[in-house]
């Protein structure tokens, strides 16, 4: 940690830059040109020139000088020397009271990952400008905290006259494609051509290559697949990041052979040279329409034409590319010749893998072991898989044993919810939530659905229960009290006829409920379209644009 006081300065002049040779503002003019360099050398020379700025008998004005420190702190994530720095500013009277150096502060914390920190110095400014809102805002995106970046947004237009700018509607734009945000998305994108589009025909929007780019992430991550598209194709210019969103947006949706058409468009026609996440992209559509020798291709490519040396995530696609198609030796073998320790994600896709190719109990369980080795936080999915490979043997002692490891560990499973947009609110469901308003028709529509599922032939996977009942009745019923069905029961209540049902889910989807969603969308004539942890499941008449590979 460098220190900022003052105080710990040699005391020697020979050791501090001659104040008479450097004007006060030629001072400010150097610290702000290496605080904005983006090189972390320079910004680290702008935290010594600050300090050293600060032992001459005529420092600059704090309120100039501090604002560009604070910047090369945040590009560095220098957090202790930026709480120095807030301890100064707070001395000298200008946090949280001026402006110019709160927001500053704000921008500090939220680079380094402290949205709390900085929502609640947010709440401290007296005099809130529209860079204090947008920068509290970016902070919830940046932390993933997307529903709370649009109440604050809401509460931005509620509550004060600021008019949102292109900063503020791309932070938004970010927070609805995490929250699978549609028509809060469409009004941001409302926002933008009123903000941007000059004369109201929108060309200063279409060529913005960035907010374009985030145009097509917003509609792609919400479902709006045409909507993604039309934006994409109608682009003036694309650069790289443009090809990649698009093609990963198809490889998520299953437009497998879309997505690697794209790839090979751009590098092929548009002569443009992909870069390490154009291949996680392609990769991706390999893995999710289990192209397993188009794969293999795409990652030779990488590596022998591009020259672009594999990072875990390319591992990661091609491991569970393999394992899934049933090539699991292959898969251990490029386990062995990675260039970086395998993570748990790589370890769980090969348990994954085994569990469902029934790879047999001592391959199994070695793959669990390994997967609990690495330090991970989603420890639940390997005990809850593993757990599932006892269950199917019928080894009910190994099943108790891993239910106690559980508690012994103090591991719970992570809980799923399931949200949809209605009207621009995120409603946000749990298992068997009856927190909701309309909980009681939701319920009532659910028994309905049962019925009509009964009917059509339907028999619950109980497989996709094993932790949480022991008799077959009440494990259906905790299927079906899944956070998804409480979604789609209340979308079916309250969607327009002939609107699909979007909604957004945390965990991966389970078998049971892919089969009900697919019965769902046929005996009730809706598109569902449901967006999980690892990609886009389109329910419509009866079928899924997975094809039932995911």
């Amino acid at each position: 940690m460098l220190s900022l006081a003052a105080s710990s300065l040699p005391s020697t002049r020979t050791h501090r830059p001659d104040a008479a040779s450097h004007s006060s503002s030629s001072s400010v003019r150097l610290l702000r040109s290496l605080a904005r360099s983006r090189r972390a050398d320079l910004a680290h020379r702008a935290l010594l020139l600050f300090r050293s700025l600060q032992s001459t008998p005529s420092p600059p004005p704090p309120h100039v000088s501090l604002p560009a420190v604070l910047s090369a702190a945040a590009f560095l994530s220098a957090l202790p020397e930026g709480r120095q720095l807030h301890a100064l500013a707070a001395k000298l009277g200008l946090a949280p009271s001026h402006t110019v150096v709160a927001n500053s502060l704000l921008h500090l914390y939220s680079s380094c990952g402290l949205p709390g920190a900085a929502l609640d110095l947010f709440r401290r400014i007296p005099d809130r400008s529209l860079v204090s809102w947008n920068t509290a805002v970016d902070a919830l995106v940046g932390n993933g905290d997307h529903l709370a970046a649009l109440d604050l947004f809401r509460e931005m237009q509620r509550d004060t006259e600021l008019a949102p700018d292109a900063y503020t509607v791309q932070s938004v734009l970010g927070a609805c494609a995490g929250a699978g945000a549609l028509s809060l998305g469409v009004y941001a994108h409302a926002l933008l051509l009123r903000e941007l589009g000059g004369d109201g025909d929108g060309e200063a929007v279409s060529r913005d290559m960035l907010i374009n780019n985030s145009l097509v992430d917003l509609y792609g991550k919400c479902g709006a697949l045409e909507l993604a598209q039309q934006v994409f194709d109608r682009m003036p210019a694309r650069d790289l990041a443009s090809w990649n969103v698009m093609i990963l947006t198809l490889a998520n949706h299953g437009r497998v052979c879309e997505s690697v058409e794209l790839f090979d468009r751009m590098t092929q026609v548009e002569k443009m040279a992909p870069n390490a996440i154009t291949f996680v992209a392609v990769l991706s559509a390999c893995n999710h329409g289990g192209l397993v020798e188009e794969g293999r291709r795409y990652f030779a490519m990488m590596v022998d034409q591009y020259r672009i040396k594999p990072r875990i995530e390319h591992y990661g696609c091609m491991v569970d590319l393999l394992a899934r198609a049933g090539f699991i030796e292959e898969a251990l073998d490029i386990v062995a010749g990675m260039n970086c320790r395998p993570d748990a994600i790589i370890w769980r896709s090969l348990l994954d893998a085994c569990c469902k190719k029934n790879a047999g109990l001592e391959l199994t369980e070695a793959m669990a072991k390994l997967a609990l080795e690495v330090p991970d936080d989603a420890v639940s999915g390997v005990y809850v898989l593993l757990s599932r490979v006892y269950a199917s043997a019928q080894r009910w002692n190994d099943v108790g044993m891993v239910r106690r490891l559980m508690v012994e560990e103090g591991v719970k499973k992570e809980p799923g919810f399931s949200s949809i947009e209605m009207d621009g609110l995120v409603h946000q469901f749990v298992a068997g939530d009856t927190s909701h308003p309309q909980s009681e028709a939701i319920y009532e529509k659910l028994d309905e659905i049962q019925l009509k599922l009964t009917s059509a032939g339907y028999k619950p996977d109980l497989s996709e229960a094993p932790l949480v009942a022991s008799i077959e009745n009440a494990k259906g019923a905790a299927l079906r009290l899944h956070s998804e069905r409480l979604a789609i029961s209340f979308g079916l209540l309250n969607a327009t006829p002939g609107a699909p049902i979007r909604i957004l889910k945390n965990l991966r989807v389970c078998k049971d409920c892919h089969t009900i969603s697919k019965l769902i969308s046929k005996l009730y004539g809706v598109e569902i379209i449901v967006r999980d942890r690892i990609r886009f499941h389109h329910f419509k008449d009866g079928s899924c644009s997975c094809k039932d590979y995911w």
